[in-house]
């Protein structure tokens, strides 16, 4: 199956270095990569220019100018960029593990989403690795945070893939995978939500009202997520109201979504 790899990054070339070197890493590769960028500066495209010349496969460069944090609207564009039926979603500031696009790809099933963990790196081994750009898989796991999530195995995801955090708000947008043509049945990310949050619980409601079914990926799509300071939550409130609005109105369309890139 071929897939797309979305990579959703601002203004954080060292992290989006060691993110793309892990890219490079996979047992199996994606048919294309695309970084969805927030508007960066120089750096990152000086960056993402360098790899393009290293990657044996497409690396594209989605960008939109910088009006504050606009998440949802970025990864609507690379959603319409994609050339792959299925789409799998992270940030620029996490490192892969070698399996995890083939888990992914092997977790992958008709009629569902997926989302999956991530392992927590800390602050002195995250300033190492950004240092030295050691992305070695053993040197991660045995210096992260929430061991558990660090464990590849990829016998039990099918088990717990309905059984563990069925709750359709619990989502890591940074760990994330949809069928193209669900994501374009719900139209995509509501671009109401600007600043921090919930604009994946609010997308994977959606998808449920929708019909489409929520798989968790545990013990497989293994992801190392470097320490940084959180971003404002200044518009957590107003965010959380629109996410309570979605759930109690059982909407499945975003009025303001995919449709807005869409030129005919």
């Amino acid at each position: 199956m071929q897939i797309s790899l979305s990579i959703s990054t601002y203004n954080w070339p060292a992290a989006l270095e060691v993110c793309l070197l892990s890219v490079l890493g996979q047992t199996v590769m994606p048919a294309e990569v695309l970084v969805a960028d927030d508007g960066s500066g120089g750096a990152t495209r000086e960056l993402i220019t360098s790899f393009q010349q290293r990657f044996p496969i497409p690396l594209k460069h989605i960008w939109q100018a910088d009006e504050g944090f606009r998440l949802a609207g970025i990864r609507n564009k690379a959603i319409l960029a994609a050339a792959q039926p299925y789409i799998v979603q992270i940030d620029g500031d996490v490192i892969l593990h070698p399996q995890f696009v083939e888990d992914h790809v092997r977790f992958a099933r008709p009629g569902c989403f997926a989302t999956g963990s991530r392992v927590l790196m800390g602050e002195a081994l995250s300033r190492e690795v950004l240092t030295t750009k050691n992305i070695n898989a053993t040197l991660l796991r045995k210096n992260s945070k929430n061991f558990f999530n660090s464990l590849h195995m990829p016998w039990i995801s099918d088990f717990l893939a309905h059984r563990y955090k069925k709750d359709p708000f619990d989502v890591k947008g940074c760990n994330m995978a949809f069928w193209k043509a669900d994501l374009e049945k719900v139209n995509g990310y509501n671009e109401i939500f600007t600043g921090w949050g919930r604009e994946d619980s609010e997308l994977a409601i959606r998808l449920v009202n929708a019909g489409v079914r929520k798989r968790f990926l545990k013990g497989g799509g293994i992801m190392y997520h470097i320490h940084h300071r959180e971003a404002s939550r200044g518009r957590e409130a107003e965010n959380d109201r629109l996410l309570a609005q979605t759930r109690l109105e059982r909407r499945t369309f975003a009025e303001e979504g995919l449709s807005r890139h869409i030129t005919h």
